[in-house]
């Protein structure tokens, strides 16, 4: 149930900032991979020579930053052997970078890779250069100490998300976990999907039945839930086929302002023109498909039935006004060059996160046996504020995307946008009440 005691706005920024200082604490040290492995650690020998391996992808935009960086590595260590393999184009280059994955537990998620001995990275950053730079400077005075084993690094040491019941996440090997868990956390109060959700409350309330609103509810989310899962993933599999190539980019960089445009102006103009709200005329088809699904004279199962089909009618009629936040994510997923099981963990990070905020919902209508349907008031403030922070995010798509895998970066981005869309609050409620004196 949405609750009274708190504006949508206050509680979005309390919360962003609870989970940011969650994940502050939970990821230390973004972008380091540990192998893990049954064997004990292992260590460079003092006459080995320090090799790093490079695995790069032809049109990475984050390849082309590692390789510019890796000309300052040599220079400042020219006894490292740098050597770099293309795993895009060149088919053996992808079967030895596997094989050497593979052998220190691990599996592809993303290019650029760096192997060093027992040590992978994944993606690039600065979090990632300084933490090789200090690696590789470790191994050379370890081969110069005559005798002396170098400091063996605890291969258990990985910096988790912890999920609960769902498991939990390598936000290490994750850099884009902590602006995952932001972005589907702003995108849980699309205003759309509330209002549905709360009109079907409404409705099944009125059969007294916890059990029923337990069971009906639960089938409409995770039915709901499913369908947006599979929309993110195809649309993630579109880009991954051209995100090498920079006018799609910018042109997904572009149609996310346009979302973005469109949402703050509902806030202004509330459907007024065009809108990405659900059109008036389909609501009737939604109150008729509500009161299909509260009809107590029905058996359960007959009921979850009929859920399910109310569930994937209004998952495809909200779509055009909830897919902005995926096509933002999907967008920065596939610049960093994030695939395979490592795309499969933030989808499910995401839709969990995404979840959070309509499962309170539902836990909120059981306990209290009421709903409150979301005011034009609650949507159109929710729209400013979702708006502001997908076109801060689509900014920084045409800027720097690297910045979203950094958690301070993260946490400035989507905090900046809030800051903005609480002074354009509290400045349209100043000028309301001067009108209106």
């Amino acid at each position: 149930m949405l609750a009274r005691t708190a504006p949508p706005l206050r509680r979005l920024a309390a919360v962003a900032l609870f989970v940011g200082v969650l994940l502050a604490l939970a990821t230390p040290a973004a972008g380091r991979v540990s192998a893990v492995t049954a064997a004990a650690p292992t260590t460079a020998a003092a006459s080995e020579p320090v090799t790093l391996w490079y695995f790069w992808g032809e049109g990475c935009p984050y390849c082309v930053l590692a390789s510019d960086w890796l000309v300052d590595l040599r220079a400042d260590h020219p006894d490292v052997d740098v050597r770099e393999v293309e795993v895009w184009q060149d088919r053996a280059g992808q079967e030895q970078f596997v094989d050497m994955l593979r052998a220190r537990g691990e599996e592809p998620s993303g290019v650029p890779t760096f192997i060093l001995d027992d040590e992978v990275w994944v993606g690039f950053s600065e979090a990632v250069a300084t933490d090789i730079e200090r690696t590789v400077a470790g191994r050379l005075a370890a081969a110069e100490a005559a005798g002396e084993q170098p400091v063996a690094r605890d291969p258990d040491a990985r910096s988790t998300l912890d999920l609960g019941p769902f498991g939990s996440v390598d936000a290490a090997a994750q850099p884009l976990a902590a602006a995952t868990v932001l972005i589907a956390f702003v995108d849980g109060f699309n205003p759309c999907s509330l209002w549905v959700l709360t009109v079907l409350l409404a409705m099944i309330l009125h059969t007294q039945s916890r059990a029923r609103i337990a069971a009906v509810g639960g089938t409409f989310l995770l039915v709901t839930a499913t369908i947006y899962g599979l929309f993110i993933a195809g649309l993630f599999a579109v880009l991954a086929v051209a995100a090498h190539l920079r006018w799609i980019q910018v042109a997904v960089a572009l149609l996310a302002l346009s979302f973005a445009a469109l949402s703050i102006k509902d806030y202004f103009a509330y459907k007024q023109g065009l809108s990405l709200s659900i059109p008036d005329r389909l609501k009737p088809r939604i109150y008729r498909g509500g009161r299909a699904v509260r009809r107590s004279d029905r058996r359960l199962p007959a009921t979850l039935g009929i859920t399910v089909l109310f569930a994937a009618g209004v998952a495809l009629i909200e779509l055009p006004c909830t897919a902005g936040f995926p096509v933002v994510w999907t967008s920065l997923v596939t610049e960093a060059g994030i695939v395979g099981t490592a795309f499969v963990s933030l989808l499910a990070v995401y839709l969990v996160v995404y979840l959070a905020v309509e499962v309170a919902i539902v836990l909120g209508a059981l306990v209290t046996m009421r709903a409150t349907r979301l005011q034009e008031a609650h949507g159109r403030t929710l729209k400013l504020v979702g708006g502001t922070v997908m076109a801060a995010i689509a900014v920084v798509l045409l800027t720097d995307p690297s910045i979203m895998e950094r958690l301070t970066g993260s946490l400035a981005v989507i905090g900046a946008a809030l800051g903005a869309a609480a002074l354009v609050l509290l400045v349209d409620r100043a000028r309301r009440q001067q009108h209106a004196g």
